[in-house]
């Protein structure tokens, strides 16, 4: 048979206390727990928003730069065209006075060629002073670039001659052939910049 243990009034009251005091410490313990979780989530929060604020410094930090960057670049693109532009107008402006520097003496010999035909009647010196001329004027402009063609047996070819007579003719190693230059054509570095004006044989 059990028996019912009886307590006093004094110790009932003492029990009540402890269990009322180990409940409080256990929810001070919960609300603990929950406040330490609801810090470090505001943490984790406060950790992305400052990641983010340090994410879009940087973004226009990198920004300036590039923006300085191409101010610098389009300045200096646009210093560069004008320059250009204004080295293209020289050259067109200057482009031929290589040349002419180099005609220069010709023209002198032709003042002193023409001062000479005055003072003499002698026709053979002054055919054999204009061919030296003549000859000399050819050399300068050889050194410039520019060949004289000659085209007289060569066949005809419409890159570099320019046909303004057909003759024709009986003998068959002639056919196609040059018979004649009219017209003298030059080539300046190989580039045709006159064609010879020629009589052709068919």
């Amino acid at each position: 048979m059990s028996t019912k243990e009886n307590h006093t009034p004094e110790e009932v009251l003492k029990n009540n206390e402890a269990e009322n005091t180990q409940e409080n410490t256990e929810t001070a313990e919960n609300n603990n727990t929950e406040n330490q979780t609801n810090e470090k989530e505001a943490e984790k929060e406060l950790t992305a928003e400052e990641k983010l604020n340090n994410e879009l410094e940087e973004t226009k930090q990198l920004l300036e730069d590039y923006k300085d960057k191409y101010l610098r670049l389009s300045a200096e693109f646009d210093n560069y065209r004008k320059r250009t532009l204004k080295e293209k107008a020289e050259l067109i402006k200057n482009g031929s006075e290589k040349a002419i520097t180099a005609v220069l003496p010709i023209l002198d010999d032709l003042e002193r060629a023409l001062q000479n035909m005055q003072k003499t009647d002698d026709v053979k010196a002054m055919y054999e002073g204009i061919d030296l001329i003549y000859q000399k004027f050819l050399k300068n402009l050889g050194h410039e670039g520019l060949t004289k063609m000659e085209p007289i047996g060569e066949s005809f070819d419409t890159d570099f001659h320019e046909a303004i007579a057909l003759v024709p003719t009986q003998e068959e190693d002639k056919k196609g052939k040059v018979l004649d230059c009219v017209q003298t054509g030059y080539k300046l570095n190989d580039k045709v910049i006159r064609h010879a004006k020629v009589v052709v044989a068919q």
